[in-house]
């Protein structure tokens, strides 16, 4: 077998004529004595003119994707998992693999039920604290696009995170792909099928229950408490409850175990054409048949904050986040297809310590909520989206009028240079002037911002020993994923799923 590094045109990639016979000139053969071969890594390079594929070619190799059914080893001892989340479900996995018994308790609803709060969240403007957005079965990447690229291979192995989910019905390309993407519309039923794998394996699943209380005997976790006061019990318990639980640590609070205040990052969603966008990336070429809608990735320092985009959604809408009445909040997301008019992102402001009068281990949750609450009263005491046009962001005046959006819901005239605390407003002018400069035509009349994009991770983090990965005060408890503090995303949270159950099965 032979693995070649190929240069090809997005014409050459897509069409397969094309390919073999730029795969056959690099052989130095001909297309019919052309051997079997297979892409099995792709990056999309458009920094120049000419964009091109950078390809991983296998030549040689017919070997597809299939995999076999595992046989899983019997239980010998039971881990409870809180929250079906990246973290918790690829936890459970892990668990089955190590005859290790799951059981998962989530606080809302099952991925085919959730669809419908959130629904009525949309459209009703009805806030279900146990279902929508961010909290139930699949936890916010479910409807938070399913991107699948993450900065944390070190942790994991990321390869057979994507090998899951392509057994439980993703493309085979997210196997290909530097920047994967699954799509939230596709992403509901690979959730669906890993809760079946877990369930005929022997999982064990308690929907609409969220825990008040972890059932702790002489310094070590054995299980949880529910709403309801019922105990379910286990050998060790796996927290891994998302970005947003806030109860959760205010019940840490209330038993005086350790929490530590964490850096965050908090601004506003950009929305652009679509089409304005990739005229930007791919050099005025346009709309290409052969190019996939263009996305970005930019940063940069604003004297001691950083201002970076992120969680930026192609062909996407924006979404409603809010967890709990009071709060405006909001996301981005996109189909598998990516094909809505508009591209969006969030372009976020890091908040630490330093920005605020308070110092204890709330301090960044209360500022967190009081900007989230400000935009609510400022959307009318709902969910509507304040809104702003960019051009009007950056000379510090209210827009006359707005562009039509994608999201999904209202949006609302209001003065977001006004409302965002004062770094965070300067912060993102400089910001988005710097961004300018890099992607000449970001800055138009035609973009628009929304807020608050405030839940990019959370301002407080559950501390754990960093060989055990167990909480310092209580054994058998693993702070777990986003939630911890310890994750950033689909891939990163599945990884760090993955390591605590490897930990409490002492495996290195």
């Amino acid at each position: 077998m032979e693995t070649l590094n190929i240069d090809l045109t997005p014409e050459q990639y897509h069409v397969p004529e094309l390919l073999r016979k730029a795969v056959a000139r690099q052989l130095g053969t001909e297309t019919d004595a052309l051997p079997p071969f297979r892409i099995t890594r792709r990056t999309l390079d458009c920094r120049r003119r000419n964009i091109v594929y950078h390809t991983e070619i296998e030549v040689g190799s017919v070997e597809g994707t299939a995999h076999e059914n595992k046989c899983y080893p019997p239980f010998t001892k039971k881990v409870i998992i809180v929250g079906a989340g990246p973290a918790g479900l690829f936890a459970a996995l892990r668990c089955l693999e190590l005859g290790i018994k799951p059981i998962i308790v989530e606080r809302g609803k099952p991925v085919e039920e959730r669809k419908y709060d959130i629904a009525r969240l949309t459209k009703e403007q009805v806030v279900n604290p146990d279902s929508n957005w961010c909290f139930g079965e699949g936890g916010a990447g479910t409807y938070s696009d399913g991107k699948l690229y993450t900065r944390s291979t070190k942790r994991g192995d990321v390869g057979s995170v994507m090998r899951t989910f392509v057994a439980h019905g993703a493309d085979p390309d997210i196997l290909l792909d530097v920047h994967a993407h699954i799509g939230t519309d596709r992403l509901s039923g690979i959730i669906r099928n890993m809760r079946h794998t877990i369930e005929e394996h022997g999982g064990e699943y308690h929907f609409n229950t969220r825990v008040t209380d972890l059932i702790v005997k002489d310094g070590a976790a054995h299980g949880v408490i529910d709403q309801h006061g019922n105990r379910i019990e286990g050998s060790a318990v796996i927290l891994a409850t998302g970005h947003s639980a806030r109860d959760i640590y205010q019940m840490f609070f209330r038993h005086g175990w350790l929490l530590e205040a964490k850096p965050f990052a908090l601004g506003v969603r950009v929305e652009h054409p679509q089409e304005l966008i990739n005229e930007i990336q791919y050099h005025g070429k346009g709309y290409s048949p052969y190019l996939p809608p263009a996305a970005y990735s930019l940063t940069t320092q604003v004297g001691t904050h950083g201002v970076f985009s992120f969680c930026m959604c192609p062909g996407g809408v924006i979404v409603p986040a809010a967890t709990d009445d009071g709060q405006q909040v909001v996301n981005g997301m996109s189909n598998s297809r990516r094909n809505s008019p508009h591209a969006n992102s969030g372009i976020a402001v890091t908040v630490g310590m330093a920005d605020i009068k308070d110092s204890d281990v709330f301090s960044l949750l209360r500022f967190q909520q009081a900007v989230e609450k400000r935009m609510f009263v400022a959307g009318g005491n709902t969910i509507n989206a304040p809104s702003q046009r960019l051009v009007d962001f950056l000379q510090r005046k209210s827009s006359s009028r707005l562009n039509p959006t994608g999201y999904m819901g209202t949006t609302v005239n209001a003065p977001l240079h006004e409302l965002l605390p004062d770094f965070v407003t300067d912060s993102l002018i400089q910001g988005f002037k710097d961004f300018d400069r890099k992607m000449h035509g970001f800055i138009t009349e035609d973009a628009s911002l929304l807020a608050v994009e405030s839940r990019t991770s959370s301002p407080v983090r559950i501390p754990r020993d960093k060989e055990t990965l167990q909480h310092p005060q209580i054994a058998g408890l693993y702070p777990c994923g986003e939630g911890a503090g310890y994750a950033g995303g689909i891939v990163s949270s599945a990884l760090d799923g993955i390591r605590c159950v490897n930990s409490l099965a002492n495996i290195a």
